[in-house]
């Protein structure tokens, strides 16, 4: 396979995967629902969604052990968690603010891959992903907020890197052994599952929202979610410091978004940051980029690939 072939066949994935995860801070800025809700409907509709492809793979869940279910559940409850901090976070501060936090993503991902899966990475890629975290540093540095409300979403932004990270690490061991269909479909059912309890124990309201809420909940459960089925398959081939230097992209892209659609100003200096931020990713991800064989080796007669073109 040419070294061309090569990289679209990582890059195009990878490239939706961030356009469609900036939309993300932008619908949880339309709406006016709790974070807690916000998560709870996206993960029950994406769940909801996926009943189609997942009733075909069926046959796999039988073949799931009881470990693969036991990761499957703690998966889960970091998916739940990262959703939400995440929009609890973009709930107290701008998009930008927010988003510029997950920049954070890969150096947390790369001291979490190296303490469980004792992961190396050159010089050269840390070199990379240094200049994408300084520019996405730039595109946020002017919003970042001096109020207690504007520092607390901060945290919860951070809190939310590291529960992603979770989500992904474990996904990197678990998703080798089950077909990505399933493991997607797991995941966000025992998200909705966790966090429909959590709500219900906190005694949010559960059902009373306005038909443009229920709107907003359906975009959240197709758009964004294009991008974690994308990552989910890409890592059969990459691993979870890959996918979260790829993330770095969404700072840019939902940045972007926030200025054209909910009118946040952004500085001349902090697009030059946004460029910065896609020049590291481009170079990181030349280095990162393995190609995708044409067969794939099988554990328990479960492929561990499905033609991209399904997405």
């Amino acid at each position: 396979m040419k070294q061309e072939e090569r990289s679209i066949s990582i890059g195009l994935p990878l490239t939706i995967s961030i356009i469609a995860i900036s939309f993300s801070a932008i619908f949880v800025k339309w709406s006016d629902a709790p974070a807690s809700i916000l998560s709870m409907y996206r993960m029950w509709f994406a769940s909801l969604l996926m009943l189609p492809i997942v009733w075909k793979y069926r046959a796999e869940f039988k073949k799931l052990t009881k470990k693969s279910w036991f990761f499957l559940f703690f998966s889960g409850i970091f998916l739940a968690l990262h959703f939400v901090l995440w929009f609890g976070s973009l709930k107290l501060t701008t998009v930008a603010s927010s988003t510029i936090i997950l920049a954070l993503q890969p150096i947390v991902s790369l001291v979490g891959g190296f303490l469980l899966f004792k992961e190396r990475t050159t010089s050269s890629a840390l070199m990379t992903m240094g200049i994408a975290i300084i520019g996405a540093m730039m595109i946020g540095w002017g919003d970042f907020g001096l109020s207690k409300q504007a520092i607390l979403g901060d945290i919860l932004s951070f809190l939310s890197v590291i529960a992603v990270v979770g989500y992904l690490l474990i996904g990197q061991t678990v998703v080798k052994k089950v077909i990505h269909w399933i493991y997607s479909f797991c995941v966000f059912f025992f998200a909705a599952i966790c966090l429909t309890l959590y709500n219900i124990g906190a005694g949010v309201e559960m059902t009373s929202y306005p038909a443009k809420e229920w709107g907003i909940f359906l975009l959240l459960a197709t758009v964004p979610t294009i991008s974690h089925l994308i990552n989910n398959w890409l890592l059969n081939y990459v691993n979870a410091t890959t996918i979260s230097m790829s993330i770095l992209g969404e700072p840019v892209g939902a940045t972007i978004l926030a200025i054209l659609l909910l009118g946040e100003q952004l500085a001349g200096w902090q697009i030059l940051g946004g460029l910065l931020v896609l020049l590291g990713v481009f170079f990181f991800l030349t280095q990162q980029t393995k190609p995708l064989p044409h067969k794939q080796k099988t554990t328990n007669n479960i492929p561990n690939s499905v033609n991209p073109l399904d997405l």
